[in-house]
């Protein structure tokens, strides 16, 4: 009997584009998850494939929009904000985006409205901001949920749900490969935080220093994580060099991160290959006894 499997998908911006060759792998291995979960850019992902979305459907109409400058720059003007009364909310903020309105403008028609319809099982994660912990979503409104785990702080305003103040999940568990441990045979995680480069960086700017503060601490936090429990895969895709808002250079960004799919085909059929051989083995071990 084949293994069954669940994927968690990390927070990470733009950087989590390295997530669709990961979907598109395992689309070429035949294999459909389980469970899934996911942070921030990893919830999006997640809930497209949650969805029944391809890699390839995703690949395409990621590449479809953000490809396009033009493109991009009409849907950020259609998540513009409705009225001068709510652009001025709780004061004026112009560096914080309404995340709502600006999934709205981009997520694909697949992605339903709610967590019932989606084919797959799906857990969302957020901080809640005044309760001091970890968030997970996994029923009711979708839209909500992956606007809460995506709301970067000082980039986009946070999110309200059932009375809670709800920020960027990432900030709480960057990789949820936890939520989903008992619900799959093997579990993969994809790490897409990366770390601070200095070679195009030797000089970074106060907004440079904050994101990059903000991916040591989570990495700090996976790597805590890794020592209380492990996924029976990780992956790492070489993301680094690019910042939590690079949307527009999905090419260079898929480009150099495509070897991220032999690497994955090869660690599934090395776990693959050590699990039938050590139920082979137990079932020799009975026989025996």
């Amino acid at each position: 009997m084949s293994p069954t499997f669940g994927i968690a998908f990390g927070g990470g911006g733009a950087r989590g584009l390295a997530h669709i060759h990961v979907i598109e792998a395992l689309d070429e291995l035949g294999i459909k998850p389980v469970a899934i979960a996911g942070s921030s850019i990893g919830a999006i992902m997640g809930a497209g494939m949650a969805a029944g979305m391809t890699g390839k459907e995703i690949h395409d109409y990621a590449r479809s929009i953000l490809g396009r400058r033009a493109e991009v720059a009409s849907r950020m003007w259609r998540a513009r904000p409705g009225t001068i009364a709510e652009a001025m909310q709780n004061g004026i903020r112009v560096s914080q985006f309404n995340v709502e309105r600006i999934l709205k403008a981009f997520l694909p028609e697949a992605i339903p409205e709610t967590f019932a319809e989606l084919k797959i099982p799906l857990k969302v994660t957020a901080t809640d901001y005044f309760g001091h912990k970890l968030a997970v979503f996994d029923d009711g409104d979708l839209h909500s949920a992956l606007a809460a785990s995506a709301a970067i702080p000082a980039v986009f305003r946070p999110v309200t749900r059932d009375g809670r103040l709800l920020i960027d999940g990432g900030i709480y568990n960057p990789v949820p490969f936890d939520l989903i441990e008992n619900d799959a045979d093997i579990i993969i995680g994809v790490d897409v935080v990366g770390a601070p480069e200095e070679a195009d960086r030797k000089h970074p700017t106060s907004v440079d220093l904050m994101f990059g503060a903000t991916q040591l601490m989570m990495q700090s936090i996976i790597a805590n994580k890794l020592k209380q429990c492990r996924p029976d895969i990780l992956v790492r895709p070489s993301v680094s060099k690019y910042r939590v808002l690079d949307f527009l250079k999905i090419d260079a960004l898929m480009n150099e991160t495509a070897d991220i799919k032999d690497q994955l085909k090869r660690e599934v059929a090395r776990v693959v290959e050590a699990r039938n051989g050590a139920a082979i083995k137990g079932r020799r071990g009975k026989k025996a006894g």
